[in-house]
């Protein structure tokens, strides 16, 4: 049997396709980025034809640069931004509307009258979720009920909708042509539409949201048989689909996240910090929300607690292409790098409310703290340290819900390149970081699920010993000096609330 495994990472602003050997190490990869689209205030949208033709993109780039092919490929995993929601026609394959994405808002009005009238609780208790755009429950009913065309098709069995995993398996696997509707536990626990003890489509809550189950993919477990994908190149072998799991359970995977309380926390568009509960549900009484971790065919699941922050890395990007004070990503670290603290600034980037802890989706975005001395590096340095506070914040949500402080925090993601963000994040928590060798644990993840479904890794044993830490940050910063800054951090959240009617 072949010891290289693929995985499809379809992220909110990218999509990339990596190969791994046996030692858990890349030995190809190929990297898309895809169009943002903003319509409306609020709104956040992707085209679903330009992901899918973006992922055959990349998955045929990369094997062709490393002179594979598919034949040479045990498996593939596929792992996805997740509450990102995609409705399309089961006979053209055409999109009814483009993907609402995860950060879009236009749910509102409606979270804001489930929580008002007391259905929240329901909510909460059945999907382990806050009622909160976010999710995709509240992107479906809005599309029920103002996309022309899409409430006829629903009721001819015309319509079928899911998270963008689904989507790749029924076009990879035969679109039209027959195929495959299906989306693993992950991704269904992040609709607000999935009961977490059945594992299923709950039907009050499909009542509540107005959403047909004929219209949902099925939910099965993370690894297992997703599919037959074939590639466009003449004589090319099918390719196994033998995974799908949402983007932040795949980098617990590839952290080796594996045993309850074990934990990570991944910088990407947004932050995501997770920590594994094994068979236990948690419930949050601070803000955080409950998942499903993972689930091996035949296996119960393992669930965890998750602190969800919207916007990080994609401050960044706003930095880049909405202030044009940088050219790229990197240059935000050596801009802050020119001050050695904000001079008092601070900034809120809650662009599309504010997640966990807080939950407020009447925050906008706030820089505070500003004097005629203030410049462009200050900012640049506020906005690398807005991404540590709000893992604080969740770190200290995590600690009051389970009763126990973290050790050194386990980091992945491409703001873990940002060597002084790293540091920034240490001497906010006031422990140590440690990036692994491999930083691109999402894709790792979904080659760790297909690999063990089709025999390639035997188990935790064998991944654990594949884990190799890159680098370690210390914290510099004495005590006084961390709390002071936090505390500003806090007051500048309380000004950016209530901006903006729920």
């Amino acid at each position: 049997m072949a010891e290289l495994v693929g995985a499809l990472d379809q992220g909110t602003t990218s999509t990339r396709f990596m190969v791994f050997d046996g030692e858990g190490r890349a030995v190809a990869r190929h990297q898309l980025e895809h169009t943002q689209y903003f319509p409306h205030p609020g709104w956040v949208e992707h085209d679903p034809v330009e992901i899918l033709e973006r992922s055959r993109t990349v998955m045929e780039a990369a094997l062709r640069s490393a002179g594979l092919g598919t034949g040479d490929l045990a498996a593939v995993g596929i792992t996805n931004q997740r509450e990102t929601t995609v409705i399309w026609d089961r006979a053209t394959g055409r999109p009814y509307t483009n993907a609402m994405v995860w950060q879009d808002t236009r749910s509102a009005t409606l979270m804001a009258a489930i929580e008002a009238d007391g259905r929240g609780a329901v909510v909460r208790e059945r999907s382990g979720l806050p009622p909160a755009t976010y999710f995709s429950a509240g992107k479906l009913a809005w599309a029920l009920a103002n996309v022309d065309g899409l409430a006829a098709a629903v009721r001819e069995g015309r319509a079928l909708a899911g998270t963008v995993d689904s989507w790749l398996v029924w076009n990879l696997t035969g679109g039209a042509r027959g195929g495959r509707h299906l989306t693993d536990v992950t991704n269904a626990s992040r609709t607000m539409l999935m009961d977490l003890r059945t594992l299923d489509w709950d039907e009050e809550l499909l009542e509540m949201f107005g959403v047909p189950r004929e219209v949902l993919p099925t939910v099965v477990a993370s690894s297992g048989d997703f599919g037959e994908a074939r590639l466009e190149g003449a004589g090319q072998a099918p390719l196994r689909l033998a995974a799908v799991l949402g983007d932040q359970q795949a980098a617990m995977l590839g952290q080796v996240c594996l045993a309850p309380g074990e934990s990570k926390n991944t910088y990407g568009t947004g932050n995501f910090l997770l920590m594994n509960t094994g068979r236990e549900i948690p419930r949050s009484r601070h803000g955080l929300i409950t998942t499903v971790c993972y689930k091996a065919p035949g296996e119960p699941a393992s669930y965890a607690l998750e602190g969800s922050i919207a916007v990080t890395g994609s401050a960044v990007q706003w930095l880049r292409d909405q202030l044009g004070i940088i050219d790229d990503a990197a240059q935000s670290e050596v801009l802050a790098a020119q001050v050695p603290d904000t001079a008092g600034v601070y900034f809120v980037p809650a662009f599309s409310g504010l997640f966990a802890p807080y939950w407020r989706a009447d925050a906008r975005g706030t820089i505070v703290g500003l004097t005629r001395a203030a410049t462009k590096a200050h900012l640049a340095r506020a906005t690398l340290e807005a991404i540590c506070f709000q893992t604080r914040d969740v770190l200290d949500a995590m600690r009051l819900d389970t009763g126990s402080s973290a050790g050194t925090l386990k980091v992945d993601g491409g703001i873990t390149s940002n060597e002084l963000c790293m540091q920034l994040q240490a001497d906010v928590l006031g422990t140590a970081v440690s990036r692994p060798e491999v930083a691109e644990t999402t894709a790792l993840g979904a080659a760790y699920a297909a690999g063990q479904a089709v025999g390639v890794w035997a188990g935790p044993d064998e991944l654990r010993r594949n884990w190799r830490e890159g680098r370690r940050w210390e914290p510099s910063w004495d005590g006084e000096r961390r709390e002071k800054a936090y505390a500003g951090w806090k007051k500048a959240v309380e000004r950016a609330m209530d901006w903006e009617a729920g």
